[in-house]
């Protein structure tokens, strides 16, 4: 088995536990979690580029955008505390 195959499981766990974070009324485990979100965004780019799944790629990079919008958003709200 390809080891790039299992690259979608520690994507899923990270995605799992970043949308956690997001749920917190802490801006700055708000920040853990979007970070968390832009690497599971690498970790399913790498994965997508390994299995052609070439939507899912494109998907990603919308979401990182998205998640690079709300990372600036928090961080602000995070230094204030």
């Amino acid at each position: 088995m390809d080891y790039l195959d299992w690259v979608q499981w520690p994507a899923m766990l990270v995605t799992v536990m970043a949308a956690w974070l997001i749920g917190s009324q802490q801006p700055s485990r708000r920040v853990a979690g979007f970070i968390g979100f832009i690497v599971s965004n690498i970790l399913w780019v790498i994965w997508g580029y390994h299995t052609h799944a070439y939507a899912l790629i494109v998907l990603q990079f919308c979401l990182c955008a998205m998640n690079l919008r709300g990372f600036k958003k928090n961080a602000g709200a995070a230094t204030e505390q």
